[in-house]
């Protein structure tokens, strides 16, 4: 079966112009589709004009990053043994796709997974939204190798080692299209953020594995559709995390909930010194939410089967009270399934 490179877009033709090149020119032997979120900018026109190679898939509605996935996903399902989800601002390299196939292919245990990522407009950092494998500590705050929450370290080859990890950044993400299917997609009341670390949580629960593989590496923009402290996307980081929570916390999930929601307290207290109120008032927002859809998310938790890796840690500790900025410096021993 062939494999299948699927970008989703929304009003994004100027990311189309500058990424789309790479994506063709480094992916020979894959088959392009663009699926569209019903852009209301000239995106499809500009790529019928300029790409009549590229397959288009164009949904009626915005259905999110989750939901348009879904959908475009859904519609090519049984065609293609492999899904290489990749955002519109990623810039492929040359042979980028050898070392995930190649791992694939060796280890039918692996679910999915993910080249390092660098920072397009700083190529010597890693990036945000990915940098070289994602974690969840206790409290599932994300962090990566080569980044923990706004720091992103140089890439000094120092995370170039083959590592299982807890989730593969949405950014780009390869994974076989049975273990897609088969775990239900993203969930789509997410509409965007956090859904491929719930469909990794999901992935493992089912005893499949996740890996980075810097051997493979590409460059991402970052902050390509909301801006980092956009007060939709920290809306929806805040909402969809404790959603997470929620559906994926085998034990103790009240207390552990509990205390997470107090964390992100302190977040929004500290938003409000810095002067960023409407970001304050997006957590409030956000665990409204919780409470208000609870039970459709409780209703969600599946029969737990395998526990996933984790970082058995405090991540937000290890940061603001030791002071440890480097993925490096935590201990290795509490990372383990």
């Amino acid at each position: 079966m062939p494999n299948a490179i699927v970008i989703l877009n929304f009003n994004g033709k100027h990311h189309l112009q500058t990424y789309l090149p790479s994506v063709v020119e480094n992916s020979p032997n894959w088959e392009i589709i663009i699926a569209d979120n019903a852009s209301s900018d000239d995106s499809i026109a500009f790529l019928q004009a300029n790409y009549p190679q590229v397959q288009l898939i164009e949904l009626q509605q915005n259905f999110g990053f989750a939901g348009g996935y879904n959908q475009a996903l859904t519609q090519i399902k049984d065609k293609y043994e492999h899904y290489f989800i990749l955002n519109s601002d990623v810039r492929l390299t040359k042979n980028w796709a050898d070392p995930l196939l190649d791992f694939l292919a060796k280890n039918p245990e692996v679910a999915a997974v993910g080249p390092k990522i660098l920072a397009d407009q700083n190529p010597n950092k890693f990036e945000h939204a990915g940098a070289a494998g994602g974690y969840l500590d206790t409290f599932y705050f994300p962090f990566c190798r080569g980044r923990l929450f706004d720091t992103t370290e140089v890439d000094e080859q120092q995370y170039d080692s083959p590592q299982e990890v807890s989730w593969v950044s949405g950014a780009a993400l390869l994974i076989r299209s049975n273990d897609f299917h088969d775990a239900g997609g993203f969930d789509s009341d997410f509409f965007a953020h956090m859904e491929e670390i719930d469909l990794c949580l999901r992935l493992s629960n089912k005893g499949r594995k996740l890996y980075c593989l810097p051997a493979s590496k590409v460059y991402h923009l970052g902050g390509g559709t909301l801006g980092y402290e956009s007060p939709r996307k920290v809306f929806l980081n805040f909402r969809n995390s404790l959603w997470m929570i929620v559906k994926n916390q085998r034990r103790f999930l009240f207390p552990l909930l509990f205390l997470r929601m107090a964390l992100d307290g302190l977040a929004a207290l500290q938003f409000l010194v810095k002067g960023k109120p409407i970001l304050t008032w997006q957590v409030f927002l956000a665990h409204m939410a919780l409470y208000s859809q609870f039970s459709t998310f409780y209703k969600k938790r599946p029969k737990f089967e395998f526990t996933p890796m984790r970082y058995h840690g405090l991540i937000i500790w290890d940061y603001f009270g030791k002071g440890n900025r480097r993925f490096g410096a935590l201990n290795k021993r509490k990372f383990h399934s």
